[in-house]
């Protein structure tokens, strides 16, 4: 992956730009990860590198001062190039509820169907995430792309013995 074109255009809504991480991002990114009490949080070091080495692939929404306040992380199967997997999407507390995870959702799949060509998207979603569900179903309903959800990983099969199953969400195919 290399790093989102320089002329990527920023999207200004209500005080919120829609942009492209920058590493200096990952440690606020990191946070809103970390304080959004649903997600798995990585270390803060792979946020780091994820706004170095994905960040084509992903978008930050920043406040008026600039400050990230949500964003959404995610990569290109390396064996199906056309599809966007949706790594993770959180928004700041202060900031929930003015539908800014599906702008920046809108915004990411419109970016790399123009510079990468899009087939369809894929998130994975434990059944209890309802905020996820939410997104990705009316993601597709918006797009008029069909949704299917299927158990991607039992979750015996992790380690802790406590996880929940994680649904693969597959959007698409995307209409030509």
């Amino acid at each position: 992956m290399t790093a989102a074109p320089a002329e990527f255009v920023r999207v200004r809504s209500e005080f919120i730009t829609i942009d492209t991480p920058r590493v200096d991002d990952g440690a606020a990114i990191w946070r809103i990860a970390r304080d959004s009490e649903s997600l798995d949080l990585n270390s803060s070091y792979s946020y780091l590198l994820w706004c170095r080495d994905f960040a084509a692939t992903s978008v930050v929404a920043r406040d008026e001062s600039g400050a990230p306040v949500a964003f959404v992380t995610g990569y290109l199967r390396p064996d199906r190039p056309g599809t966007l997997v949706v790594w993770q999407v959180a928004v700041d507390h202060g900031h929930r509820g003015s539908g800014l995870a599906g702008k920046l959702l809108d915004a990411l799949t419109s970016r790399v169907a123009a510079s990468q060509g899009l087939a369809s998207v894929e998130a994975t979603v434990t059944p209890d995430n309802t905020a996820s569900d939410r997104l990705f179903t009316s993601y597709a309903r918006r797009h008029d792309i069909a949704l299917e959800r299927e158990v991607l990983f039992d979750g015996g099969l992790f380690p802790e013995g406590t996880h929940l199953p994680e649904v693969l969400y597959r959007i698409g195919p995307f209409h030509a």
